[in-house]
Order: structure tokens, then sequence, then C-alpha cells
């Protein structure tokens, strides 16, 4: 049985352009959502240490990908009241729950990351 999208009563279906599951999936399946869940994946982190941790990201992009985050529910955002104030990021149950599918997809990549390169010098890439 299919999920029923509440807000517009039509079956989930993220090949229909008007589902909002297109929209979460694009979300979802940006690298840098990708990469911050996968870092979160062993508990909380400082922005600073994301930052480290997810090497090329900018600002802005970390910035506006852990807003995002938070806003569809898959991770917390604390703010302690220090000087100068400390931000704290931890999944919450739903982007644990997202956590297992995409570890397992980094875990695919490393482990064929060879194949694919052979692929890629095949095709001239």
């Amino acid at each position: 049985m299919r999920n029923i999208v509440e807000s517009s009563g039509l079956p989930a279906d993220v090949y229909s352009a008007q589902c909002p599951t297109r929209q979460v999936l694009n979300h979802i399946a940006g690298k840098w959502t990708i990469l911050i869940v996968d870092a979160l994946i062993d508990g909380t982190m400082r922005y600073t240490d994301l930052s480290r941790r997810i090497q090329g990201v900018s600002q802005k992009m970390l910035t506006q990908t852990l807003r995002q985050l938070e806003a569809d529910g898959f991770l917390t955002r604390t703010v302690h009241p220090t000087i100068p104030p400390r931000v704290d990021y931890d999944l919450t149950e739903l982007g644990r729950s997202l956590a297992g599918p995409i570890a397992a997809l980094r875990a695919w990549t490393e482990a064929h990351i060879n194949e694919i390169e052979e692929a890629r010098q095949r095709a001239g890439k």
C-alpha cells in the first residue's frame, strides 16, 4: 500500500513533478545533505567541526543546507548561551532513519571507486 500525502490526498510519487516527495528527494540526494547526515551519524557536532570535516563546502552552503535539514526535521540545532555562542547539530530520529541508507551509499561508493575510475578511463573521461 502506498503512502498518501496528507496535504494533497494523493499517493506519494517521486516521479510526479507536483508531489512534495520530489522536493524531499532532491534535497536529500544533494551532496552536502548526504555528507552532513553521514558526518552526524556518530553524534553531535559543532558547526566548526562540520565545516572542517566536510572539505570544500562553503560557509553559505553549509549554513543553507543545515537550515533546510532542520526545517525538514532531520536534525536539531542547539545554541548554547556562551560567548562566543556555541551551536551543536544532532540528528533527530527521522535523520537517523536516513543515516543508514546514506552510510550504505557512502560504503558502496568507497568500495567501488576503483571500478568506476577504470570505467571512466575506458570512456575517456
